[in-house]
């Protein structure tokens, strides 16, 4: 049975907005991103939703609690959804990671997808592992779900995942898309596969940042 699956970045926070790497860093929404949300979270209103599936982490937890005002269905929170571990570099503007990392800095640029950064505080994890777990988690629910239509709400490099996945993109290949603030994707699952029907609707928003995770 084919599922619908409509995959939504978080709303924009103030790190979004001066290019500070979030990560596992449980950073809420700024106003923008607040009014981002209820503007989703109205344009999602009609949406025959049979479940609403969101990050553990506030930024996209609260993005997702907007669209759950206008829709009475079961509301799940999945620590496997956040956003890739960036270890030592999250906290810091990229212009600080490059001064302080620049070996592990290029790595991450020039897309080694093997490499890990120093793990600082927290854990940080390769883009193979990140794309493997992001892929399982969304295939999980996608399973739990079959035939109908989800919203599942995370960040910027779960969608990344998803993309490559459904345009069978190598993980070394440059991202030539963008992941904004608040967009709806809308995907498809079936036979254990990813489908792309439409991506990047901002058509809601005033206003939506490229990728800053």
């Amino acid at each position: 049975m084919t599922t619908e699956l409509l995959l939504i970045r978080h709303g924009e926070t103030a790190w979004n907005a001066v290019r500070r790497l979030q990560g596992h860093l449980d950073i809420g929404l700024n106003d923008a991103g607040r009014r981002q949300a209820a503007a989703l979270a109205r344009a999602l209103a009609t949406e025959p939703l049979a479940a609403i599936v969101s990050s553990d982490l506030e930024r996209a937890r609260h993005t997702a609690e907007a669209v759950a005002e206008y829709h009475h269905v079961p509301f799940h929170v999945d620590h496997e959804l956040r956003e890739r571990g960036y270890g030592a570099f999250e906290g810091l503007l990229y212009t600080e990671i490059e001064e302080r990392y620049p070996e592990d800095f290029a790595a991450w640029q020039g897309r080694h997808v093997d490499a890990v950064m120093p793990h600082g505080e927290r854990l940080a994890e390769s883009f193979r592992h990140f794309y493997g777990r992001c892929i399982a988690a969304i295939g999980r629910w996608a399973g739990q779900y079959p035939g109908r239509r989800l919203a599942i709400v995370a960040h910027g490099g779960v969608l990344e995942c998803a993309y490559r996945a459904a345009r069978e993109m190598t993980l070394e290949s440059p991202r030539d898309f963008q992941v904004r603030n608040a967009s709806v994707n809308r995907f498809t699952w079936a036979d254990g596969k990813l489908s792309l029907t439409h991506w990047g609707d901002v058509d809601h928003l005033a206003q939506a940042l490229d990728d800053i995770v």
